[in-house]
């Protein structure tokens, strides 16, 4: 068989073309944003090389550190385009006020100011317009942020779906606080804030609609009350980080890999909610690969998480921590699960595309 490289095809020895199929590192594909290998494989191999000459590389942390004048902060941007516009529980302008304040409290900062930038196609309903905007601000208030800034570019129908959202965020680090991906050690304990999947199955369900015995709402909350009073406690905090896109597993591969660790999970002690493991039996997909928006993982020494355990549990947003692994030395920049029937089976990355346009 011989390549026929202007044609994209392969010629077999009977002369019969049969196309090729376009390997993965040809082209984007819509798995390149599911917050998996691909996304990994993106930001390394193409994105990161193609801006070294203007960044100052690192480990990748949900926030960027920068001093100034003496003050630490944190600094980030993010976009969104989370289809449909209005999910159960909360709407894309929340949802990107939420998710950027989130980014900062993962570095240990206190979220002071957001912008908004608004990509609106042609034909959207002003007053829908309005409605996502006024829940934006609200989202702000609630953390103590403001939204200071921002812009809205329009563009002609079908060039975009509906709307598109751009921030970006500042925060001051608290003092003492250094959380950062690669600072996982053995023997620190995993703790989880609550529930999985909430967010990725809320979406789905409007989507392919599925109907539950109860309806499932994104879990889309701002986390910085929580970081507070994880940072009252245990200002040593190892790392923190929102298990969005890719979820649970993705998350802690990311850092498992970052601080050359390994980690083991206790599936019993793993909190997910009736109707999402149902939906997820259903469909065939993992819940530890399904996105959240309103959760956190803390890695902290094994001396404080007790502390820290119960200051998160005296939280609205932390009421349902528990702990659900540790880290350890063996098997390095992997993550193991000690299943109910007590066998051990690997956690991996999402691969693939599982849920587009979930944030």
């Amino acid at each position: 068989m011989t390549a026929d490289r202007e044609a994209g095809a392969t010629i077999d020895a009977e002369g019969i073309a049969c196309p090729a199929p376009i390997p993965e590192d040809q082209r984007v594909i819509l798995g390149h944003g599911s917050g998996g290998q691909l996304s990994a494989a993106l930001m390394r191999d193409l994105l990161a090389p193609a801006l070294a000459a203007a960044s100052p590389g690192g480990v990748l942390n949900d926030a960027a550190v920068v001093e100034i004048g003496g003050a630490r902060l944190a600094f980030t941007t993010d976009s969104f385009v989370v289809s449909p516009i209005r999910f159960p529980g909360g709407d894309i302008g929340e949802l990107a006020v939420n998710g950027t304040l989130n980014d900062l409290a993962m570095m240990g900062a206190t979220p002071v100011a957001i912008s908004l930038a608004y990509v609106i196609e042609e034909g959207l309903p002003l007053e829908e317009l309005r409605t996502i905007t006024l829940s934006a601000a609200a989202a702000a208030q609630r953390a103590g942020a403001q939204i200071v800034t921002g812009d809205t570019k329009v563009v002609g129908r079908g060039a975009a779906d509906r709307l598109f959202v751009n921030t970006a965020g500042i925060g001051l680090i608290r003092d003492g606080m250094e959380p950062a991906a690669d600072r996982a050690r053995p023997g620190d304990a995993v703790i989880l804030s609550g529930p999985i999947g909430l967010h990725g199955v809320a979406i789905m369900s409007v989507r392919e609609g599925l109907e539950f015995e109860v309806e499932i709402a994104s879990d889309t909350q701002s986390l910085a009350g929580l970081v507070a009073a994880i940072a009252a406690v245990a200002p040593d905090v190892h790392v923190l980080r929102d298990p969005t896109r890719g979820g649970l597993s993705s998350a802690l591969n990311e850092i498992a890999q970052a601080s050359g660790v390994g980690m083991v999970l206790d599936e019993p002690a793993i909190p997910i909610p009736g109707p999402v493991r149902a939906a997820c039996e259903f469909l065939g997909l993992d819940p530890l690969h399904v996105a959240n928006e309103g959760k956190l993982v803390a890695i902290v020494p094994a001396a404080s998480a007790d502390a820290v355990l119960a200051a998160m549990r005296a939280t609205p947003e932390g009421a349902e921590a528990t702990r659900i692994g540790e880290v350890v030395a063996d098997h390095p920049g992997m993550v193991t699960m000690r299943t109910i029937v007590g066998s051990e089976r690997i956690v991996d990355m999402l691969v693939g595309e599982q849920l587009p346009r979930i944030c």
